[in-house]
């Protein structure tokens, strides 16, 4: 009679989780997810498929890996900082070829942190980054691939939102585009 009463509460958890794993926008790998940001301002940001991300394709939670909203949140955060750092005659198209965020799943842990991710100096926040900066008449000021990387991310001051899980990715842009565009804030 115990299993009767079960059945339900299992089948309105199984139908949850169901709805939870089927949300549009939160895996990164579906086929009609997005591959850039709305194109409005003066800097665009794209990415490569994220199927040949570092972070997907090393990582030993790839599921986790692929699930949420941090590439696009990563990418605006991105968008925000350059355009705030560029000149306002100026235009910046950015595409993100490859991420591998800061700790990595190591499951040999046990299940209880099977998706947790660890934080340790071998595994530091990278980043490429292809770039076009163009003037006002449309014209290539410069352009280049950067590989971005803090390989002392956790002997940093830490950021005031210590809770953000992507702060370790986000001070790594941050310092990139004031070392990208001091020439630009220099200039103001």
């Amino acid at each position: 009679m115990a299993s009767l009463r079960l059945t339900p509460l299992l089948v309105a958890a199984t139908l949850a989780l169901g709805a939870c794993a089927s949300t549009r926008g939160t895996d990164m790998l579906a086929a009609d997810a997005p591959r850039a940001l709305p194109d409005d301002g003066r800097v665009a940001v794209a990415w490569t498929d994220p199927a040949g991300f570092t972070e997907l394709r090393r990582s030993a939670n790839r599921y986790d890996a692929a699930r949420g909203p941090w590439l696009t949140d990563l990418a605006q955060h991105l968008r925000k900082r350059a355009e705030a750092a560029l000149p306002a005659n100026e235009r910046l198209e950015l595409t993100i070829v490859d991420i591998d965020r800061a700790g990595d799943y190591e499951p040999w842990h046990g299940v209880a942190l099977h998706d947790t991710r660890i934080m340790r100096d071998i595994y530091p926040p990278r980043m490429t980054v292809q770039f076009r900066r163009l003037d006002a008449d449309g014209k290539v000021v410069a352009e280049g691939e950067r590989k971005l990387s803090d390989p002392s991310y956790l002997m940093g001051i830490q950021p005031l939102n210590d809770s953000d899980p992507l702060r370790y990715e986000k001070r790594m842009i941050d310092s990139w585009v004031r070392r990208e565009f001091a020439d630009s804030t220099a200039a103001r």
